[in-house]
């Protein structure tokens, strides 16, 4: 009966497998195999292309091609200061969500959520039309205050799409962090308010090292999706292509040699690079902060 029961609970799990299958081991199979051949022309171009096997020449290719390397540093530069102020940002949100009574948290909690259920390219859009200086109301507000910001400048392009980013990512990591919030045992900050200690104390004390665990895991998944990260700058590519480059990120570039340049087995193998790149990057990650969480 007990080895019956496990089968019928293991059924429950078959499309859940076949979509994994299917929509991910496969294409990720796929990808391995096309990265192992390249396109090679005959009678100097002008004549038919074959596919040959080259090995690891793709990947060869990708570790020493200065565009790609430099957009992951780019990136990973840029994902050192968004990600520890947007988790900062969702922190004290779910802390003020936390100390309020539970019907206005309720609201609060809804009405933060809104940017996040915009899609990503809509908010995009919504955000570059806030800082055209022809249509937007962000520049001639500044000139009121004496500033004279251009936020499509080389300078500020990074800052601009930072502020997109936690606009929109905050709402999500805040109802993690307050979930997790809600598990601390509420004995514990009577405890501690009988022994005199403050809000912030308790915050500090209390609160912020019960929800660790929650902070790895949302930065963790910030990690991930910041080195893929792909509508902003394309987007803002369309208005400014001159400070904005095709070669910005690197699934830009994934994607320019594929849809562009036609050569897909070596966007295949950039496309591997970066799924070692990211998984090395999240075990780091996972690794330094979850000694702080033991």
């Amino acid at each position: 009966m007990i080895r019956s029961l496990r089968w019928k609970g293991a059924a429950f799990t078959v499309p859940f497998q076949l979509g994994f299958v299917f929509l991910y081991l496969l294409p990720i199979g796929y990808a391995v195999y096309q990265s192992l051949f390249r396109v090679q022309q005959s009678g100097l171009g002008l004549g038919g292309s074959t596919e040959e096997f080259s090995g690891l020449d793709n990947y060869q290719q990708g570790l020493t091609d200065s565009a790609f390397m430099g957009s992951v540093l780019r990136v990973v530069l840029f994902a050192v200061v968004q990600i520890p102020v947007m988790l900062s940002v969702s922190l004290v949100l779910a802390l003020f969500l936390d100390a309020v009574n539970a019907r206005l948290a309720s609201r609060f909690r809804i009405l933060l959520l809104v940017p996040y259920m915009i899609p990503g390219v809509v908010a995009a859009l919504v955000w570059i039309n806030l800082y055209s200086p022809d249509v937007g109301p962000l520049s001639p507000l500044g000139e009121v205050f004496g500033f004279d910001w251009n936020f499509f400048a080389p300078s500020m392009v990074w800052p601009s799409i930072g502020n997109l980013l936690t606009w929109h990512g905050i709402g999500y990591n805040m109802v993690i962090l307050y979930s997790a919030l809600q598990g601390v045992p509420r004995e514990l900050f009577e405890a501690a308010r009988l022994d005199g200690a403050s809000e912030r104390r308790i915050a500090l004390s209390i609160k912020i090292p019960y929800v660790r665990g929650a902070l790895v895991l949302t930065g963790m998944l910030s990690v991930i999706q910041m080195l893929q990260i792909f509508n902003e700058p394309a987007l803002f590519r369309n208005v400014t292509p001159q400070t904005v480059s095709d070669s910005f990120t690197p699934i830009m570039i994934i994607y320019n040699q594929a849809f562009t340049a036609g050569n897909y087995h070596y966007a295949a193998a950039l496309s591997v690079l970066l799924a070692l790149i990211l998984g090395v990057a999240s075990f780091l990650f996972y690794r330094l902060t979850s000694k702080e969480v033991d």
